[in-house]
């Protein structure tokens, strides 16, 4: 008589077991073992799909750095979040045309900018009206683009997916494109406690990615930390020195910004008169005025300014001797009785040169982490 048994919908036929007393014990035990052999086989060809843990990531606070801006407690980085996130930078269907992605214009190699251009190019090869900024130590900033219109880094990535010139692509049909992505599906799922594909947890995720992209290993910052017996040489020393004296009041702390907003005396462009912070505030004392840049990694960021006017490092000093122009917002670091500018010798130029060259971050450039796939 053979024996039914039902096991998630497999019906297996055990041949019937004679057997006789003496030799019960030993074939129990074998019709034993062959009823959990095929359990198992059977549990196996059911696959299980495998749910990874999302592992918190550990921020790591260089000793040399101001505190955070970004509250990691409302958003903690995560494995998976961080990973997608970095998914997300790197898509460019988060645009209308399908290929500018977040890394279409902020470039690794070049500290995240858009090298060689003097605006960024977008959409349909638009062009903007300012200077692709870098991206780097986000988490400690309280205020995004170059006239600070987004206050918050989990809503930047709105400003340029919604520019026409730029990604040109509104937040509902990213959104759409995204919950109909299997990968996406289950990157959310994994990322999120919600598991949702919605705006709160796309941009959080973009954050994650962005919050994790320090720079704090360059040259200068071994030297001031006493780390790895850097030590730098007496030009580099002497422009540290000029700096401090000329330069930090606006470019302070370690993260070479203090973070606000200043009219420098660039001479209106003729054919963009661009108003700056002005267009956010409307306020006739912020007319001119923009965010004051980091000066990490400036050495591969040119062209510099908002407008991209500088080709060079050396032309944006000499702007500083010889080119800043007066109107009833210039900032009073460049104004002394009178006199406009910053007074340097050409030997204090190449010095200053030669200390923002130490700004460099060689293994912020070249982190796997953050590199394209």
């Amino acid at each position: 008589m053979e024996t039914d048994i039902n096991l998630k919908n497999h019906t297996i036929k055990l041949p019937a077991i004679h057997f006789s007393i003496a030799g019960s014990n030993s074939l129990r035990m074998k019709n034993t073992l062959i009823f959990f052999s095929l359990v198992f086989i059977l549990s196996c060809s059911n696959e299980t799909e495998y749910v990874r843990v999302n592992e918190p990531l550990v921020f790591e606070q260089p000793s040399n750095f101001p505190a955070l801006a970004y509250d990691l407690e409302a958003n903690p980085p995560t494995e998976i979040g961080f990973e997608l996130g970095k998914k997300l930078f790197y898509d460019g269907d988060l645009s209308r045309v399908g290929f500018i992605s977040c890394g279409f214009c902020h470039e690794q190699k070049d500290a995240f900018t858009h090298h060689g251009h003097q605006f960024s190019h977008g959409a349909d090869d638009l062009e903007g009206t300012r200077n692709t900024p870098s991206i780097q130590n986000m988490a400690y900033m309280t205020h995004f683009m170059w006239d600070g219109a987004i206050n918050h880094l989990d809503l930047f990535p709105i400003a340029p997916i919604t520019n026409e010139v730029e990604m040109d692509e509104s937040i509902t049909n990213v959104l759409a494109k995204l919950a109909a992505n299997s990968e996406y599906q289950k990157l959310f799922s994994e990322a999120f406690v919600d598991g949702e594909v919605n705006m709160e947890n796309f941009l959080k995720a973009l954050s994650q990615f962005m919050v994790m992209m320090v720079s704090s290993n360059s040259k200068y910052d071994k030297y001031v930390r006493n780390e790895d017996g850097i030590t730098l040489t007496s030009e580099e020393l002497q422009g540290l020195a000029i700096f401090e004296t000329n330069c930090a009041t606006c470019h302070a702390t370690d993260l070479f910004t203090d973070k606000s907003f200043r009219n420098n005396g660039l001479a209106p462009n003729s054919k963009l008169d661009d108003l700056g912070r002005y267009l956010v505030t409307g306020l006739e004392a912020d007319k001119y005025k923009f965010k004051v840049p980091s000066l990490r990694n400036v050495a591969l960021t040119e062209p510099y300014m908002h407008d991209g006017r500088f080709g060079s490092l050396e032309a944006v000093l000499d702007f500083y001797t010889d080119g800043i122009i007066t109107s009833p917002t210039l900032d009073s670091a460049l104004q002394d009785n009178g006199v406009l500018g910053i007074s340097l010798s050409s030997a204090d130029k190449a010095a200053l040169v030669a200390f923002l060259n130490t700004l460099t971050d060689e293994e912020y450039i070249a982190d796997e982490r953050f590199a394209e796939f």
